[in-house]
């Protein structure tokens, strides 16, 4: 499939369309940033890491049933995936109180959260992604009831499949966001899973293993992701 042009270029990731009107290329770029783009750097080889840490978790869910918009990894930093129409809003699950949710409530950062919170948010950089309920979503059209019921249960079930496979390697999947689009009448995981848009701690230490090293300036932040993908089997 040919690579055509660049038609969006997000903080960390650029989408390039094919000949193939049903598909585009998704580009992981050394990008990092924070706060909204408010902290900016380029760190080596996270592009690379990304792209295979998300196309072994899509694969993942895929086999599991959760149909996504991937299709294969085309090399180091570039994936094939199926054109979707996103919808404009944010599923945040929440294992472990950490991050803005202490901040907004006052909670103790590391509180065990049973069962599970789930929250959406609005995807808007411009305004900070603020946190927005079921009814908002509905008044102003964002999806359809339909969908917001199956945006909730889907990202309950990536949870419940994602949770026991970082266990397993050792590590605490604190809490992750997800994006779905829509694609010929269904719903499917869009955008991308990485150490880019979820918490990971170490089970044991507590150490921080995803982009709140970034955030905190903790340094090892690209070392930190290749840990994580190493501990699920992921070769990068």
């Amino acid at each position: 499939m040919q690579k055509l042009a660049e038609i969006y270029a997000g903080k960390a990731k650029s989408i390039y369309s094919t000949d193939n009107p049903d598909y585009v290329i998704v580009h992981f770029r050394d990008d990092a940033s924070a706060f909204n783009g408010v902290k900016l750097a380029k760190l080596a080889r996270k592009g690379m890491v990304n792209n295979a840490f998300n196309a072994f978790i899509m694969q993942y869910l895929e086999k599991a049933g959760i149909a996504t918009h991937f299709v294969e990894k085309l090399n180091q930093t570039e994936s094939l995936v199926r054109k979707v129409e996103i919808i404009p809003v944010e599923c945040v699950v929440r294992n472990v109180a950490a991050g803005n949710l202490c901040k907004r409530y006052g909670i103790e950062q590391g509180l065990k959260l049973d069962p599970p919170l789930f929250e959406f948010f609005l995807k808007s950089d411009p305004l900070g992604d603020p946190p927005i309920s079921e009814e908002h979503i509905r008044a102003f059209k964002w999806a359809t009831p339909e969908e917001v019921a199956q945006l909730k249960a889907l990202s309950y079930k990536v949870n419940d499949l994602l949770k026991p496979l970082f266990e397993k390697a050792g590590m605490t999947l604190v809490d992750f966001k997800l994006e779905f689009g829509r694609h010929k009448g269904n719903l499917l995981l869009a955008d991308e899973f990485s150490p880019d848009g979820c918490r990971v701690w170490d089970t044991q230490t507590q150490k921080i293993l995803d982009k709140d090293r970034f955030r905190q300036d903790l340094g090892d932040v690209v070392e930190s992701y290749e840990e994580m993908a190493h501990r699920l089997g992921i070769s990068v």
